[in-house]
């Protein structure tokens, strides 16, 4: 493996998001079905994989984070790729991560028409399936609905577990960002968050990135986070 693909697999997974910090009831059985997959021993069960899939902002790669850090708790290795940020490299990336416990790759959607990638994701697959490790992957698309080029790596997707995330409510993203400020030390009132839920984007993940901003710009400017704050730091929709 070449170097720059091996400096790639340095990832730094983010800290606060596990499976205590996944709010809402509307996933809570998939995410409590996932951490039981993660904690299983693949001798003991039917099948090493699991596919997640779901619309953007849903809590995916939340949960592929909470899966690793998860893993790391009852002593599995683990390691979650974004196809986001791979797809652009050499596949030779995949080769020998079978000896890796838990393997979590995100967005397959991305490499739909990569036949490469395809084919080498594949393979990992059917190596881990070997060695008795396992693998979650995540995607847009109900697996039937994927379209990807290589029908066989379409196929094993639909060996082991399937599970939809839906949208959260309203109330849910709001207890949500709620608990990912309590997490970060900051103090924001309530009527700070719904500003920010009603006047900018509601896709979570776009909510937790102001939130990430709000933090860095309050902290460096000595300010709190108050509506005129937000008004001021963050971009207009």
């Amino acid at each position: 493996m070449k170097r720059d693909n091996q400096l790639a697999l340095s990832v730094q997974l983010p800290d606060d998001e596990t499976f205590d910090s996944f709010i809402g009831e509307t996933n809570i059985t998939v995410a409590s079905i996932l951490a039981d997959f993660v904690k299983s021993d693949v001798t003991d069960q039917n099948t090493n994989s699991f596919y997640l899939f779901g619309a953007k902002g849903v809590g995916k790669s939340h949960l592929l984070h909470a899966a690793c850090a998860l893993a790391e708790t009852v002593g599995k290795s683990s390691l979650c790729l974004s196809m986001a940020e791979v797809k652009y490299l050499s596949v030779e990336l995949l080769e020998s991560l079978e000896s890796i416990d838990l393997i979590c790759i995100d967005d397959i959607h991305l490499i739909a028409d990569d036949d490469a990638w395809q084919q080498a994701i594949f393979d990992l697959f059917n190596r881990l399936k070997e060695q008795g490790k396992q693998i979650i992957i995540t995607g847009f698309d109900a697996v039937n609905d994927i379209k990807l080029t290589l029908p066989d790596l379409q196929s094993r997707l639909s060996w082991g577990l399937i599970e939809q995330l839906k949208q959260l409510s309203d109330d849910e993203k709001l207890s949500a960002v709620q608990y990912r400020a309590v997490q970060r030390g900051l103090t924001i009132h309530l009527d700070v968050i719904k500003y920010l839920f009603n006047h900018f984007s509601r896709d979570m993940a776009v909510l937790i990135a102001y939130l990430d901003t709000l933090d860095r710009v309050s902290i460096r400017e000595q300010r709190k986070i108050t509506i005129p704050f937000i008004k001021q730091v963050l971009p207009k929709r």
